[in-house]
């Protein structure tokens, strides 16, 4: 291996498009018509949209394997790299924060929110870059084991319903609420990116860790190997603990990491072997700065009630009589990528990068 960072421009177009999606499916014109697949799984169950998050997770693992093992293997002292992970940790869980601090003023909600994306990225990060750092390959599958296999026997004995699951009676005990879904009446919270479920999405990362190393290596059969067992997998799990985005299931967390592998083994072959075209780079290399550039935008156009008449004058009024409404809103969507699409180009072009 090459004690040198790499950059691989697949990863870079890998983590551009789930950004993209990202994009995609938090911005509908009009969220009463959006079609199915854009759509989060009601409770258990996964559509596409339900890939996109765990995407981006597995590549921060993939990240954590190109940039900072790298610079270990290059004499950087290790007390060096632990700072510098945990202070790059403590940026995006902070510009987290700051995002729910704008909705929360703009969008008169009824409390501030501290679980987040950006949150959970910065944890996420966190964790796994200190796991790299202190623990061989064969300690990291050990561990991501241990936290499949341990989440699962915590959350087994209190079943996997809304609001009455472990996950969700850890997240109201602690943040009441200060939760994603709160009933009043029942005085209990439920939130996707909530306290407990944040031990599977490390295991997550941690696939991609591995898969990183492996990719370092050249070893994209392994990846690709690796990534067919879990989702078989993942799929056999599933039928004792369910697929569920918002619990983020161990059996989630294997089968949506065994996609990321192929994933990355098809932009790979493609991308770097093939020169292919690296569709979704832009995005790749200021992925924070377009998803919270993005959500900035939405928030401002929410609160200052432009929103409703753009969509409707821009789409709805003269698309919903011919296609339906669910063009419509569709089309906003796409658009709003579009724009961003234009503002990350015009940024790389300028050689302009948000680093966090």
């Amino acid at each position: 291996m090459s004690a040198a960072p790499t950059r691989f421009a697949s990863v870079d177009a890998l983590r551009g498009l789930t950004v993209a999606a990202m994009l995609l499916v938090n911005t509908p014109g009009d969220w009463s018509h959006v079609y199915a697949p854009l759509l989060h799984a009601e409770w258990h169950g996964v559509t596409p949209t339900d890939l996109v998050f765990p995407f981006f997770l597995f590549i921060v693992g993939v990240s954590i394997a190109l940039g900072v093992l790298p610079r270990a293997e290059a004499g950087v002292a290790r007390a060096v790299l632990v700072s510098a992970v945990l202070w790059r940790a403590a940026k995006i869980v902070a510009l987290g924060l700051a995002l729910h601090l704008l909705a929360y003023l703009l969008l008169d909600r009824p409390s501030f929110r501290p679980w987040g994306v950006l949150q959970r990225i910065g944890l996420c990060f966190a964790v796994a870059g200190l796991i790299a750092l202190y623990l061989k390959p064969r300690a990291q599958c050990a561990l991501i084991v241990a936290l499949l296999l341990g989440y699962w026997a915590l959350m087994a004995p209190w079943g996997y319903d809304p609001f009455t699951n472990l996950a969700a009676r850890v997240d109201t005990a602690l943040f009441g609420p200060w939760l994603y879904q709160w009933d009043s009446t029942s005085m209990r919270g439920q939130d996707p990116e909530g306290l407990l479920s944040t031990l599977p999405a490390v295991a997550t990362v941690l696939f991609g860790l591995r898969a990183g190393a492996w990719l370092r290596a050249g070893q994209t059969a392994t990846i690709g190997g690796t990534g067919i067992a879990l989702i078989l997998l993942g799929l056999a799990w599933s039928l004792v603990f369910p697929l569920n985005k918002a619990l983020w299931t161990s059996s989630y967390g294997v089968f949506t990491a065994g996609c990321a592998m192929l994933a990355l083994v098809v932009a790979h072959r493609l991308v770097d072997r093939q020169g292919w075209p690296a569709v979704g780079r832009r995005f790749g290399v200021n992925a924070i700065a377009a998803y919270v550039g993005a959500a900035v935008m939405t928030y401002l156009l929410l609160g200052l009630g432009w929103m409703g008449p753009l969509y409707q004058q821009g789409f709805a009024g003269w698309m919903t009589p011919r296609f339906g409404p669910q063009v419509p809103s569709l089309a906003f969507a796409l658009a709003f990528v579009a724009a961003w699409w234009v503002v990350v180009r015009e940024m790389d072009r300028r050689r302009w990068y948000l680093k966090v």
